[in-house]
């Protein structure tokens, strides 16, 4: 077991945003975990990881009870997700399905099982990644669905465990430049200046800017800002986005 007094379980570690997020965390004094199907490109001696597909919900429970029972997580920041666009028409309920286990079930999973820990402590951190997408996107159907959902489903656990010391919030990214958003949006293509041109910024966002929130609503200091969702956007949530 870690001395350090925080340990956090980062989901998607290994790339984008969650390997910015692990890197922060890093920097701040922190022990993490990083979950997903592959390790992170990086080392650090307070760095471990745990391979799994958050998309098997069996697999998805049994490691994080594991990481539970070896580690005194304090903190949870569920990160890992899936996009699968189309147009409604063309949906498939497998599709839904799959993106409600990875961005539903699996946090569920994560935060029921480093529960009793933290109420044990009297402090915990809970970080849910959702997106400028819950809001509504053209051929994000299942996408939007499903990270709107993770935006109530923190605001009811914000009101079950604030009195517990945890708090429970959401960062909401617009277009970040990751390898997911570049699998939808070809990089260096018009459609990508085109959607930077449609942010009042101007510029797409980057894995250091979502980061840099996550790592507000994680800061032990913060105990007084529970069940609000931070839009990281660029400005994109109060005005459009043409894809």
């Amino acid at each position: 077991m870690s001395a350090h007094p925080h340990t956090a379980v980062v989901t998607g570690g290994s790339a984008g945003i969650g390997a910015e997020i692990c890197r922060q965390m890093l920097d701040a004094g922190y022990q993490v975990v990083s979950m997903a199907r592959r390790a992170p490109d990086f080392s650090h001696p307070r760095l471990s990881h745990v391979l799994v597909d958050l998309l098997d919900a069996g697999a998805t429970a049994q490691a994080a009870r594991e990481i539970a029972a070896e580690h005194p997580v304090s903190h949870v920041v569920h990160n890992a997700g899936v996009i699968r666009p189309d147009l409604l028409p063309d949906v498939r309920l497998e599709d839904l399905h799959g993106l409600t286990q990875i961005h539903l079930g699996a946090a569920i999973s994560l935060v029921q099982a480093a529960l009793p820990g933290m109420e044990a402590r009297g402090f915990g951190r809970i970080v849910l990644m959702s997106s400028r997408g819950a809001l509504g996107l053209p051929t994000r159907t299942a996408y939007s669905a499903t990270k709107a959902g993770m935006v109530g489903m923190a605001r009811t656990w914000s009101l079950e465990l604030a009195a517990k010391g945890i708090t429970v919030n959401v960062v909401a990214p617009g277009p970040i430049q990751t390898d997911m958003f570049h699998e939808v949006i070809p990089p260096g293509s018009e459609r990508e200046r085109n959607i930077a041109r449609g942010i009042p910024v101007q510029r797409l966002g980057r894995p250091d800017d979502v980061a840099r929130a996550v790592m507000f609503f994680a800061d032990p200091a913060n105990g007084f800002i529970t069940g609000q969702t931070l839009y990281v956007c660029g400005g994109a949530s109060v005005s459009s986005i043409s894809i």
